[in-house]
Order: C-alpha cells, then sequence, then structure tokens
C-alpha cells in the first residue's frame, strides 16, 4: 500500500487509510461502468476482498504507529526520577547558601550557622532615631577611608560574612556608607536635623535587617546584649614611683619582626622581663607608669587617657598583642592576653595595625564581630527606657577579643570618664539587651 509508505505524521495514519479505502472504491466504481456486469461483479469482490485483507493490514498498522505515538508522549519515569532529584538539589543548593561558617580570631572553625536564623527582614518603628550628627559623620569618613586605603593589606574586611547569607556583600556595604555620608553632608550643609533620625526615610532607602542573637549556650534570648565600653582617664607618669609601678610598653618595629614578645604572657610581662636585668630588656619602651589596676583597665578598654603630673594628658590605644586568644569567664588579672601600645591622637577603634587604625567618637560606635559580622555595618538599637521607645545609630568601627566569635553581642562606646563609678552612673541610661537592625542600602 504505496499510500502508506510516505506517511509524515503518526496520528494521521489511521484517517489516511480509510481516505485510501475510500478513493479505491471510487475508482473502481467508475470502471464497472465501461465492463460487463458479470466483470463487474468479479471485479468488485475480488476488491471488496482485497479491501478487507488491506482494512486489517491497515488497522494493525494504524494501531501500532498510534501506540508509539502515544508512548513517546509518555513521561519516562526515569525522567520524573531526574526532575525530583533536581528539585531536591536546588532545594538543598538554596539551603547550603544559607549555611554559614562561624570562624574564631584565629580563623578556625567553629559552628555553623543558617543565616535565616539570624537575620529576617524588618522595619524600624516611628520613633526619632538618637544620633549625634557631626560625631557619625567623622566615623563614617573614617570607616569608609580603611576600607578605601587598607583593603589589600586587610582582607578580613573583605569578608561578607554572615551577612552573605541575606545577599548582602561589601559593595553594598560601601554603598551604604556612601549614601549615608552624603546624606549628612547634605543635611548639615543646610543646617537641618538629618533624615537619618527618620524612621520612614530609613525604611525607605534601606533594608532593614533584623538581627536576632544567636549564642549557642543560650538559643532563647532573641535580642541582643548591649555591654559598654569606655575610654577612662587615669593619673600616671612618665616614670616608674611609688604609686605608679605598672608600665604600658611600646614595642620597638625594628626589633618586633622576630615575634619575641609573643612568647611572653601579661603574667611573664609584668614579672620584669623587660625592665633593667631582664632577659628582654632593651626591647621595647616603656611609655608610662600606671596603677595595677589602670593597666588592667587599659587593657579591657583598649584606649586610655593618662593624666600626667605636668597637667598633660595623652591618649594611649593598644597596638600588637602577644597572640594569646582571650578567654571569656576568666577574671582579668587572670587572662595571659596583653597588649603593647602606642601614643595616638584620638580614640581608636578597628585597624590591622596601629598607624591604621580608625578615629572613632563615642555614642556613634559600636564594637563587634569584624570577621563574621563585619566591619562597617550601620548598626540601629531599638530598646525602652522610662516607659519610651528609643532608637539609637551608631557604626560598627571596632572590635576586641570578645567577638571573636560573637553573633549576640555589641559593645557601645560610652564616653570617656574619670572613673567606674561615672561609667556605671551612665550606664544605667543605656539599655542591657536591646533589639538590633542592619541597615543596607536599598
Amino acid at each position: 500500500m504505496g499510500i502508506f509508505s510516505n506517511q509524515k505524521l503518526c496520528l494521521g495514519v489511521a484517517f489516511a487509510a480509510l481516505f485510501g479505502v475510500t478513493l479505491t472504491g471510487s475508482y473502481l466504481r467508475t470502471r464497472s461502468q465501461s465492463i460487463s456486469y458479470a466483470q463487474s461483479q468479479l471485479q468488485t469482490k475480488n476488491k471488496n476482498q482485497l479491501k478487507n485483507q488491506n482494512s486489517v493490514t491497515e488497522t494493525k498498522t494504524s494501531l501500532q504507529l498510534a501506540a508509539n505515538y502515544q508512548n513517546s508522549l509518555t513521561v519516562n519515569p526515569v525522567s520524573t526520577i531526574n526532575s525530583n532529584q533536581q528539585e531536591k538539589d536546588t532545594a538543598q543548593q538554596k539551603s547550603l547558601s544559607k549555611t554559614y561558617q562561624v570562624i574564631d580570631e584565629l580563623k578556625r572553625n567553629k559552628f555553623k550557622i543558617n543565616g535565616d536564623r539570624v537575620f529576617r527582614t524588618g522595619k524600624l518603628p516611628r520613633t526619632k532615631v538618637d544620633l549625634n550628627q557631626s560625631d557619625l559623620l567623622t566615623v563614617l569618613l573614617n570607616t569608609r577611608k580603611y576600607f578605601q586605603e587598607h583593603s589589600d593589606a586587610d582582607p578580613d574586611v573583605q569578608r561578607t560574612g554572615i551577612l552573605g547569607t541575606q545577599g548582602v556583600t561589601i559593595p553594598d556595604v560601601l554603598k551604604t556608607l556612601d549614601f549615608m555620608i552624603a546624606t549628612l553632608r547634605q543635611d548639615i550643609a543646610n543646617g537641618r536635623p538629618t533624615r537619618l533620625q527618620d524612621p520612614n526615610f530609613i525604611n525607605k532607602h534601606f533594608r532593614v535587617i533584623k538581627w536576632s542573637a544567636y549564642n549557642p549556650k543560650n538559643l532563647r534570648r532573641k535580642n541582643l546584649r548591649i555591654t559598654k565600653y569606655a575610654v577612662f582617664s587615669h593619673s600616671g607618669s612618665r616614670r616608674k614611683t611609688s604609686t605608679y609601678n605598672t608600665p604600658i610598653y611600646s614595642l620597638k618595629d625594628e626589633l618586633a619582626t622576630d615575634k619575641f614578645y609573643k612568647k611572653y604572657t601579661k603574667q611573664q610581662v609584668l614579672s620584669g622581663i623587660y625592665e633593667r636585668g631582664g632577659k628582654e630588656f632593651g626591647k621595647v619602651e616603656p611609655l608610662a607608669y600606671l596603677t595595677r589596676e589602670g593597666l588592667e583597665e587599659a587593657l579591657m578598654q583598649g584606649t586610655i587617657l593618662i593624666n600626667f603630673p605636668d597637667g598633660s594628658q595623652a591618649f594611649f590605644n593598644v597596638d600588637r598583642n602577644n597572640g594569646i586568644p582571650y578567654v571569656k569567664g576568666l577574671k582579668r588579672r587572670a587572662q595571659k592576653r596583653y597588649w603593647y601600645f602606642r601614643q595616638v591622637d584620638a580614640i581608636k577603634g578597628y585597624g590591622h595595625e596601629i598607624n591604621a587604625k580608625i578615629s572613632v567618637k563615642p555614642g556613634v560606635t559600636f564594637a563587634g564581630d569584624v570577621l563574621n559580622v563585619g566591619l562597617g555595618k550601620i548598626i540601629v538599637l531599638e530598646y525602652n527606657k522610662g516607659g519610651r521607645r528609643r532608637l539609637k545609630m551608631g557604626v560598627l568601627a571596632d572590635t576586641g577579643g570578645a567577638f571573636l566569635p560573637n553573633l549576640y553581642q555589641l559593645d557601645f562606646l560610652a564616653g570617656i570618664f574619670p572613673n567606674r563609678q561615672k561609667f556605671n552612673e551612665n550606664n544605667r541610661r543605656l539599655p542591657t539587651y536591646a533589639k538590633a537592625y542592619i541597615l543596607v542600602k536599598k
């Protein structure tokens, strides 16, 4: 049956067969008119037999082709399995992209956490944001300058950290700093309160990311712990006296390259190894002398303001340490970590070396986990004091050993105080725990 040999469409096979049979019958009827009735009857009989035989063949062929076509439309069970597996793989990849490996000060892996456990989309309440415009601008400018001038030498600030699970990149951080700097400059130049105090302005122009505390030892608490640090002004002396008998030392750059200072604990340093007759005499320089308690305050806070007997005063900031990590929960006099100092011109925050440290201001600076949360993040705290809701803004521009790692705490730079009593009195106005938000420019 030549009509089937050139078929193009499988579904049309059955229809083509029936059409061919109809044409054949018509053709035979036309020819029967020119021959005898008997011949016509015989031919018709023969043709009908042939037609019946062909119909059976055509039907079988059509059914087979139709079955083949139907099979071609049927979803392969293996394809279904593969599709389901792809969906599972995609879901797993998304889950993995939300997983962050938390590291400590020595870059050792500590634990993994899903970023959605710590962060989610939020919104600032309709409360005026508390901030000092000029001080905030100073810290923003100095933090932005650090990224610009020291990113190559300090790869830690190029880490996206845990906020990478929320799609926040280093360019996003820089864009946020730039926008805030431009806004503050415009507002200050126009002599008006900055728009950054308006929660509606912030909600419009920034992604507001709510930060829930994650402490592996206390998973129930969601608000961040807000500790406070300060610069204490202490009386001291340029030379050793019976009262001021505990030195703060500075490393001599030309002698510090062999890292000799990393061999000694705080207790060994204070035993006199750098004093005349000590085994390392001459390798460091005494900058000033404090009381023993004054030294512990300087080591804990990172910066100290020393008032000298001649009426002068100077800031001293931590420079390099002996490489021994701070131990949480250990009393400070028992800590083996020791810091060497440098005289500086302002309160200093984060920096990979002393000459690069960010100059910061009280009231708008937070210390936190720079490795895992990241330098330059804009923080807004929400808390209640005196029956009123309050918002306070600052920049994550400092760090410390207690924050590596730490996803549940921030340290607020409260100010300069003559003693701990005044410091504690000031802290009564500040929260112990607070909701925290991170702002990222849209």
